[in-house]
């Protein structure tokens, strides 16, 4: 039986993901996950599908697996499988068109749902933004899934603000909904061309398909009583106190947000967190300069 979510979603058309610059990948498509079922899911899946290692790759507001078109294929020539979804409301998956759906619970809960449903393991989790916000949640209550941490610009929430750069995102979006995506983008990273740029507004036509890239900011959970901060302070724990895989870190140092000093906070909570790969033309959307980082982070790693 299909959710109800899925009688008040819209669907990106098909034409809007053509030719899309540098972004030649099959897309895939599950409806089935449990709590969710009848909202159609996309995700890429390159590589061998039996190799040993799974990036699941996850990005942030307003982003999709369009982000990761330069570090997949990295990650696949040296023959690992890679996996980047798009989360609901995001891409090509379905969109939710009220605003009130789009929950740290609901995004939470959808990416659990997605690893069990494609049976992720020795998962290799490559974060940034809120792929991170709700992704180093997701170890803690699956740990046996994964083994290794890429983690880029991001932080996790924990009930506190992250500070006035954020504040003002936050305050920007909630005045400006419907802010031109691809503007943003080309100037968090200048040397991102037009059509680059043009590529992030490719799953969002209209209003209606914009309620998750609204919704964002104003779910972070910046104080003691919002939903995730408790979540936020039990991964905080776990990170410090139970994991024991390989962490790689990289920084753009150009983000105003989630930048160095946040980063540097991060790695202090995660249990052996080596220096971090910093990029100094790097910005927030430090996949836009993701082959240096994934090949960085595949020779930190071995073999």
């Amino acid at each position: 039986m299909a959710s109800p979510l899925a009688d008040r979603a819209v669907r990106t058309p098909d034409d809007r993901f053509a030719g899309l610059p540098g972004y030649d990948f099959t897309p895939h498509y599950v409806d089935d996950l449990a709590g969710y079922e009848g909202l159609r899911v996309h995700y890429l899946d390159e590589g061998p599908g039996h190799a040993r290692e799974v990036f699941l790759c996850l990005h942030g507001q307003p982003s999709w697996a369009y982000l990761y078109r330069k570090m997949i294929p990295v990650f696949t020539a040296a023959g690992h499988r890679a996996v980047a979804p798009d989360f609901l409301g995001f891409g090509r998956s379905d969109k939710p068109m009220d605003d009130d759906i789009y929950t740290f619970n609901f995004h939470r809960d959808f990416l659990l749902r997605f690893i069990e449903r494609l049976n992720l393991t020795n998962i290799t989790l490559v974060c940034q933004d809120w792929g991170g916000l709700l992704g180093l949640t997701l170890p803690m209550d699956m740990p046996e899934r994964f083994s290794r941490l890429l983690v880029m610009n991001t932080a996790i929430a924990t009930g506190v603000s992250p500070g006035p750069g954020f504040m003002a995102w936050r305050d920007f979006v909630a005045a400006n909904p419907d802010f031109d995506i691809a503007r943003m983008m080309r100037r968090s990273d200048p040397q991102m061309t037009q059509a680059e740029a043009e590529a992030y507004n490719a799953p969002f036509p209209d209003a209606h398909s914009r309620a998750g890239v609204r919704r964002f900011p104003a779910i972070v959970p910046i104080s003691p009583e919002m939903e995730g901060a408790d979540i936020g302070q039990r991964a905080l724990r776990w990170w410090r106190e139970a994991w024991t895989g390989a962490t790689f870190m990289a920084v753009g140092v150009n983000d105003p947000v989630l930048g160095p000093p946040v980063m540097a906070s991060l790695r202090k909570a995660i249990h052996g967190c080596p220096a971090p790969f910093e990029v100094a033309e790097g910005g927030h959307f430090l996949q836009e300069r993701g082959e240096d980082v994934a090949r960085a982070a595949l020779q930190a790693f071995g073999p």
